[in-house]
């Protein structure tokens, strides 16, 4: 059978044998008949609260946080929905803050691309910087100790909006709503302290878990002692397609959006697959090998232990450049040595829960990445095994496994995530 796998902007086909691939897609749901009249819906009859234009007011600073460029987020329906029941507010009485966590800022010419060229020039743009320590205020620990540092911006602002799309997450549970407080508009320490490699290597620390996962517990507490006013999150299709959009009190909304995620894009499987082709959904998805990580975690999680995992990923963006996974990844020769590093007493870096969660999936299962912007050397560096065809590397690691060997496609990456029912 032939299959188009999501890979850039353009995709990439591939071949694999009828009698023994097991293909997990996501449930397909078609996009909401009426994208715009399925935002304002939501901002009317929110979860948890009054309309919006009920609490908004003119004049108040108003701060919206909206996902960066490796998201796709809707931005610019969400933000037209949003203005469209905020009746009286200036444009240039909102920020909008882009929620970049520790990622690279974005520049002009993506922003302009995420929000449109209206909002991108009228309202106050701010590419959050996490190492930034004047941008930042202190607002108090968590029970669990987390020192908390947010935007001066965010938390300076009269009205605070949160926006965002929901789907499962390789180690918050599940993204948007609290995430786009915090690790979104957090300072360095705290996302360094949110992803520390005892919360990383946590049992619940995985796909669609929230409850008693410590990361997404801190991260909802985070967000309830600072304040968010109002949150907007949707779930999206294979086509990047409104299909649902929830809004109101945050905590309400998001669940109410984790449910419908959690029912669409998880997949139950009965048994493990010796070899896992999988995908990182795409552009802007898998532009850089950092963010292709969360494809290959996907795979992991119904891989057998000492199988095989396929990853397809564009990685236009390189390793990336910025940030200090590539350094982490280049510090030592194998992944036992990396997780023997990172799991050390007092050792703390930027990027090490990607690396940590990167060495777990590798001691579990070897790693093949088809790329078409690193070279070999760059991938074999990364400590994965670079490939050129993906069906010729699927026919190698059946033989490999054995007559009996079973395949399973992800051709949609994390967009899907499998699981098997202990």
């Amino acid at each position: 059978m032939k299959l188009r796998l999501d890979y850039g902007t353009t995709g990439l086909l591939a071949e694999f044998p009828d009698d023994r691939t097991t293909v997990i897609e996501p449930v397909y749901v078609p996009a909401a008949a009426d994208q715009r009249g399925t935002l304002v819906a939501a901002l009317r009859k929110p979860f948890g609260k009054p309309p919006l234009r009920e609490l908004a007011r003119p004049g108040q600073r108003i701060a919206i946080s909206v996902c960066d460029i490796t998201r796709a987020q809707p931005r610019q329906a969400m933000l037209e929905a949003l203005f469209s029941e905020l009746p009286g507010v200036r444009l240039e009485d909102v920020t909008i803050l882009i929620a970049t966590g520790t990622h690279r800022r974005n520049h002009p010419e993506e922003i302009e691309h995420m929000l449109g060229r209206e909002f991108a020039r009228s309202c106050r743009i701010v590419c959050h910087d996490a190492r930034d320590v004047a941008s930042l205020v202190h607002a108090g620990e968590t029970r669990s100790g987390v020192r908390v540092l947010l935007n001066r911006r965010w938390m300076e602002s009269d009205f605070r909006i949160t926006t965002g799309f929901v789907e499962p997450h390789f180690f918050a549970g599940f993204s948007g709503g609290p995430k786009m407080v915090a690790p979104g508009l957090a300072g360095l320490d705290t996302v360094m302290e949110l992803h520390n490699a005892p919360r990383i290597g946590h049992p619940n620390a995985t796909w669609g878990v929230t409850e008693g996962n410590p990361i997404h517990d801190d991260v909802r507490e985070i967000a309830g002692m600072t304040g968010v006013d109002f949150a907007l999150d949707v779930t999206l299709n294979r086509d990047r397609q409104i299909t649902e959009a929830f809004a109101g009190d945050l905590l309400q909304e998001h669940a109410a959006a984790c449910a419908a995620a959690k029912q669409n894009a998880m997949r139950r499987v009965p048994r493990p697959f010796d070899v896992v082709i999988t995908t990182n959904s795409g552009y802007p998805l898998d532009q850089n090998l950092y963010q292709a990580v969360k494809g290959m975690s996907a795979a992991a999680k119904i891989v057998r232990q000492g199988g095989t995992i396929i990853c397809a990923a564009e990685c236009r963006d390189g390793i990336p450049d910025h940030g200090a996974y590539g350094q982490i990844l280049a510090s030592r020769s194998s992944p036992q040595e990396l997780l023997a590093m990172i799991m050390a007493p007092g050792y703390s870096r930027p990027d090490q829960w990607q690396v940590q969660i990167q060495a777990q999936i590798q001691l579990k299962a070897e790693v093949l990445l088809k790329t078409g912007y690193l070279g070999a050397d760059q991938v074999r560096a990364a400590h994965f095994e670079p490939i050129d065809d993906i069906s010729a590397a699927v026919e190698d690691a059946l033989q490999r496994a054995g007559r009996d060997a079973t395949l399973c496609v992800l051709p949609q990456g994390p967009q899907t995530i499998p699981y098997i029912l202990n």
